[in-house]
């Protein structure tokens, strides 16, 4: 039964492609400033070789020029010189939807013309499914956060709103990887899915929350003309096991940053360049 009902969000939210931001024709300019907000994923953290953090190799915000990462910042310099050194990361490791209104508030002291969203992994991968956290809650974090947004930003500024990726389809690649096993147990990564205490139904209630989470961001998102949701472009991508950093079995590795930038920027405001 559950599956069926986030089959049928999953519907719903589709339909919400026909929101204020869907039917623009054209692309508005392109920013000569950027943020991001998010968490360990925007800030690339263990992609590769070490672990840590490695913002420079950030899908959303990243400059670095030899890793094959196309991020949005260097997409939007290709075309726009005047971005050159006015991309900041306000993203954070560990970071949930609770952390975004603060995130915002750097993003709006940056004058930042053009804020990424890539929030609420977190918010699913919990030490146990109980301490999940509730839907209304994160809605109500989202809202903060989009509003702080919408009434600090300048008034030209735009966001993009990215979904939450497939959790579940993690545990797909390397539930039978025993070293990713030991990894996620050992480091205690997302034991809310990635547990192998876990049943088929814990790990369905666990993406039942990520659908639901996935909506409230198409839904939010929606309220804003200035704001574009992915449509659920990232939630559908399929990570191949080498996308996967094999430091963690669980954050994107340099490749895996390169495709999450090209699929977030292919449902970006500026797709067509």
């Amino acid at each position: 039964m559950r599956g069926r009902v986030a089959f049928v969000v999953l519907l719903c939210l589709a339909g919400l492609s026909s929101g204020p931001w869907a039917s623009a024709s054209t692309s508005p300019p392109l920013p000569g400033s950027m943020a991001a907000i998010g968490d360990s994923m925007t800030r690339a953290a263990d992609v590769c070789c070490w672990y840590g953090d490695h913002p420079h190799q950030s899908w959303s915000t990243g400059d670095t020029s030899w890793d094959g990462i196309n991020s949005h910042y260097e997409r939007i310099l290709a075309h726009k010189a005047g971005i050159a050194g006015h991309n900041f990361n306000d993203s954070k490791s560990g970071a949930r939807m609770s952390d975004a209104p603060g995130q915002a508030g750097q993003a709006v002291s940056q004058s930042a013309k053009y804020v990424t969203i890539l929030m609420g992994a977190n918010d699913v991968c919990r030490p146990s499914i109980d301490t999940m956290t509730p839907v209304d809650t994160f809605r109500a974090q989202l809202q903060q956060t989009l509003s702080a947004l919408e009434s600090g930003l300048p008034g030209n500024a735009h966001i993009f709103v990215a979904s939450i990726p497939n959790i579940l389809q993690l545990w797909q690649l390397f539930h039978d990887n025993d070293l990713a096993e030991l990894i996620w147990s050992e480091a205690n990564i997302c034991q809310s899915m990635l547990s192998t205490s876990n049943t088929d139904a814990d790990r369905q209630a666990v993406l039942d929350r990520e659908v639901a989470f996935n909506v409230v961001l198409g839904e939010e998102c929606a309220k804003y003309a200035n704001c574009r949701f992915d449509n659920l472009a990232v939630f559908n991508y399929q990570f191949s096991g080498s996308q996967v950093s094999k430091l963690d079995f669980f954050h994107p590795s340099l490749s895996g940053q390169a495709a999450l930038a090209q699929v977030t920027w292919a449902a970006s405001w500026w797709s067509g360049l």
